[in-house]
């Protein structure tokens, strides 16, 4: 993989530009090899770019590649020992005692050991570097300059976020998709059909199955929806828990509850005891919510050809009153034939006019295309060569958006792709093209994703922070963006050329997305040799780099033996603590270790001979206690996930000497978290503080720290009554969320008004002891862009200052019983762009009037919910919807992280 090679290169010039690497070279006398090698990976890195392109047709070039990718990565390594080593003697310096310093001088790590031994290493590599380099000429490789700014092509809607209401050319598709949902069974021997909708990969049966699962008509004409997405894993357990769990989640205000079972009302009341249900238990529930209840489940991307599976699963279904409706999606006639108790929906091809109707939607901005009709017309050729598969269409017109040379949209209608054998349906070639058209940083990024499962929820905090310990992303030349800014533009990047799809928006911090799976296997296929997941008949290559382990039970560890060179290893299920002690031995440059919902009581204390991990995630582990004291070894540490870890009694003393430490999040059974623990953590940019019972306050005795600190999202701790650290001291916060807190008062009555701050997002929900806003927001009068407060059964009103917080552009107030004024002065909010009120009863008619004649110049005004009358003897619906489409500098809406979910 030429792009991994790139990637090592840009970070190996990087690493050896940086000021402390010059230091280091001359102080130690390293710096003539470190020069050779610098001007070597210069050299070579200029023609990978042309590599990459003849690679596929010359064997001899793929070896050098592979020889040149394994010489960058011992660069890498090298080069990351020396950062290593420059953080040991950081952490020395500020929080090392005097016998902790004589410690380290007589250690394996004393600068005397240290220097002859990297002094070997380098030679090493410098000369197999300098072996790889004289065969460059032999291939006759051309210098291309590649484009390291990365930009993001704007336009009023992408792909990715197109409303259901402006998808094109499936309406009567729709129809006919209803008219099957809606009919009652003939037959009462029938409680519940199958609708298969059977069609190629990216034809959209994933988007028609949406389109009529959202509609108003179906949403009222069924007592419960559960949306499944199954793909090829129809392991029928893990099934029943996801429709039951899809179903309590979409239960709402107006379902009856009075006649089910109360090991069921439990449940419904505490959603979070299904985790911990068995199996038998989540058949019982689900028998007992289905029955009698008129339901519509989808179950999404069906592969299982076998009868038995299903048969086991469609007994669990059964139960349901007459009408009860099951929709498949499948792209194989043989699954919808086992499944299926109606005539098959075959979906066909786009008409070709609705298929350029959507590719001039995504290509051109409004009205462009009469602009350029030359343009208009190779278009057309382009969408004949799609075959009516709506994917291929949108992944080629997000690629040329916004480009108006003839010349590069003829390269893609003459691209020789297009003539390789195709089997029926095939749209890869459609996506390689739009692969090849990334730029290198994006191309790494998008193979890195193939090694999450199919149908996998990516967040955007997780999968940038995931990037960034690999090191892909490259560094902002402003110094006011950080790197997690530079990770979203990627994202974004990658959405609007419909890498990524299916966006679920709900709050401002963190959104969801995923790939499609056609779109997964391009990435399989581009990463295959590099990364690889790890199944139950394992056969991995040597160069093998990137592990991801998705089925529980695997005999790996002599399959293991022969990798040397691995930086990630991620466990999607439960594995036992042999295998993780097998790859902690084994694998000494990790970079990334994912062990999400394990199970062991203790981590090894091996954990601390990582020096190289970035990343390191054990959240959902209900089980771990206590973290050893080793980890406070990885000082190179930017991630650590610890939340939803229910009995972690509290963070290690020494948790401060993971001076690198970026993003946390974590749960505890402690009673004050921090105290004394990560003072000098003044690198963190983003802080996760949730689900800690007994949590009293926070950031004891740490005023003047967390400086950096960007994000601060505090949720589900009901015993937390204040949060210590002083509002003055957080100079850099732009995101602070606070969520369902019952003993805490925001209210802090020190705080100066007047100072100058940066909190951009304030998002408050749940806070019962909230009656007015703290009179510190005023420190944010010309920051503070959106202020969302949702169900605070004590809110009374907006203060009278409101209108001093000139950069407002969203405000919403949401189901608080008791809200009942807005303040004067509510025309000057010149920056608004959305005003949403729902459920607030005491505001009065009058009220809402006034307001919104003082604030017409806002696009989206909105009162929802029910309201009294001004007489307060009876109530009325208001729903005066708005339509509101988010201009090109809006932020995106997006949801929280698992959290918050709820």
């Amino acid at each position: 993989m030429a792009e991994i090679g790139y990637g090592i290169a840009v970070k190996v010039l990087e690493l050896l530009g940086s000021r402390t690497f010059q230091e280091i070279s001359s102080a130690w006398g390293f710096k003539g090899d470190l020069k050779k090698i610098g001007r070597r990976v210069l050299a070579i890195k200029a023609v990978l770019i042309d590599a990459e392109e003849k690679q596929a047709s010359n064997e001899k070039l793929r070896t050098w590649l592979r020889e040149l990718k394994d010489v960058l990565i011992d660069a890498e390594n090298v080069l990351d020992e020396f950062q290593y080593r420059v953080l040991q003697k950081d952490v020395m310096k500020i929080n090392g005692s005097s016998r902790k310093k004589v410690r380290f001088f007589f250690s394996g790590s004393n600068p005397l050991v240290f220097r002859f031994k990297m002094a070997n290493k380098i030679k090493g590599v410098r000369e197999r570097l300098d072996d790889i380099s004289a065969l460059k000429d032999e291939f006759n490789l051309d210098a291309q300059l590649e484009d390291r700014n990365p930009t993001v092509n704007r336009r009023d809607t992408t792909h990715s976020f197109v409303p259901s209401q402006n998808v094109i050319g499936r309406g009567d598709d729709k129809e006919k998709i209803m008219d099957l949902l809606m009919q009652l069974d003939a037959s009462r021997n029938v409680s519940v059909s199958v609708i298969p909708i059977v069609g190629i990969g990216g034809m959209g049966k994933t988007t028609l199955a949406k389109l009529s699962f959202d509609d108003e008509q179906v949403v009222s004409h069924f007592q419960l929806r559960m949306w499944v997405c199954v793909s090829e894993d129809f392991n029928v357990a893990k099934l029943t828990k996801e429709i039951l769990k899809s179903a309590i989640y979409r239960i709402d205000e107006n379902f009856v509850v009075d006649g089910l079972p109360n090991s069921l009302k439990e449940l419904l009341k505490d959603k979070k005891n299904l985790e911990n249900l068995g199996v038998d238990e989540v058949q019982c529930r689900l028998r007992e919510l289905l029955k009698d209840n008129k339901f519509l489940l989808v179950l999404d991307d069906v592969w299982n050809e076998d009868r038995s599976k299903w048969n086991q699963l469609e007994e669990l279904l059964i139960g349901g009153s007459n009408g009860s409706k099951i929709l498949v999606t499948t792209r194989y006639s043989s699954v919808a034939t086992i499944m299926g108790t109606t005539t098959t929906y075959k979906l066909r091809g786009l008409p070709e006019e609705d298929c350029i109707s959507l590719f001039v939607k995504l290509a051109f901005k409004v009205g462009q295309e009469n602009q350029y009709p030359n343009l208009l017309n190779i278009g057309r050729e382009i969408v004949k060569k799609c075959k009516g598969v709506p994917l291929a269409v949108s992944t080629l017109a997000g690629l040329l958006y916004s480009k108006v040379d003839e010349h590069e949209w003829k390269s893609i209608t003459d691209n020789e792709m297009w003539n390789l054998e195709q089997k029926e349906g095939d749209i890869l070639p459609a996506l390689k093209l739009s692969y090849n058209q990334l730029p290198f940083h994006l191309k790494q990024c998008f193979a890195y994703c193939s090694l999450f499962p199919k149908d996998y929820v990516f967040c955007n905090i997780d999968l940038i922070q995931f990037w960034m310990a690999h090191g892909v992303l490259q560094s902002p030349k402003d110094e006011n963006v950080e790197l997690e800014d530079v990770g979203d533009l990627y994202i974004k990047e990658l959405l609007s050329r419909s890498f990524f799809q299916d966006v679920d928006q709900e709050y401002i911090l963190f959104y969801t997305f995923k790939m499609h799976d056609l779109v997964h296997d391009l990435a399989l296929s581009i990463a295959k040799g590099e990364c690889s997941v790890v199944t139950k008949k394992p056969t991995l290559a040597a160069e093998v780099c990137h592990l991801s382990f998705l089925e529980n039970g695997l005999e790996v560890t002599t399959q293991l033996e022969k990798l040397s060179k691995v930086q990630t290893i991620i466990f999607k299920t439960k594995q036992p603590v042999s295998l993780l002690e097998v790859c902690i031995r084994r694998f000494k440059y990790l970079r990334v270790l994912d062990l999400e919902k394990s199970s062991f009581e203790v981590l090894p204390s091996s954990i601390g001979s990582l020096k190289h991990l970035r990343y390191l995630n054990l959240s959902f582990n209900h089980i771990i206690k206590q973290l050893p004291n080793s980890i406070c070894k990885l000082h190179g540490l930017q991630s650590l996930a610890l939340d939803h870890c229910s009995n972690l009694e509290g963070l290690p003393k020494g948790i401060r000497d993971i001076i690198s430490l970026k993003c946390l999040s974590v749960t505890t059974k402690h009673t004050c978290t921090f105290e004394k623990t990560i003072d000098c953590l003044d690198s963190l940019r983003s802080l996760f503080i949730v689900e800690c019972e007994n949590l009293k306050c926070l950031f004891e005795g740490m005023e003047g720290r967390l400086t950096n600190l960007r994000t601060l999202v505090v949720g589900e701790c009901p015993s937390l009554t204040s949060l210590t650290l002083s509002i003055k001291h957080l100079t850099a916060l732009e995101y602070l969320m606070i969520r369902d807190c019952e003993e805490l008062s925001l209210t802090n009555k020190e705080e100066n008004p007047n100072l100058k701050l940066s909190l951009r997002v304030l998002m408050i929900k749940k806070l019962p002891k909230l009656e007015v806003l703290p009179q510190w927001l005023q420190a944010f009068a010309n920051t503070l862009q959106h202020l969302w407060i949702e169900d605070c059964c004590n809110f009374t009103a907006l203060p009278e200052w409101l209108p001093h917080l000139k950069s407002l552009q969203t405000l919403r107030i949401l189901n608080c019983p008791v809200f009942s004024s807005l303040p004067e002065g509510m025309q000057d909010l010149t920056a608004l762009r959305e005003f949403r009120i729902e459920d607030c009863p005491k505001l009065s008619r009058k009220c809402r009037e006034e307001v919104r004649h003082k604030i017409a110049h806002v696009p989206n005004i909105h009162f929802g919910g029910y309201f009294y009358e001004d007489s307060g003897s009876s109530s009325e619906r208001d729903d005066d919807v708005s339509v509101y489409l988010p201009g090109e500098d809006d932020e995106v809406p997006t949801q929280p992280v698992p959290a918050f979910q709820g």
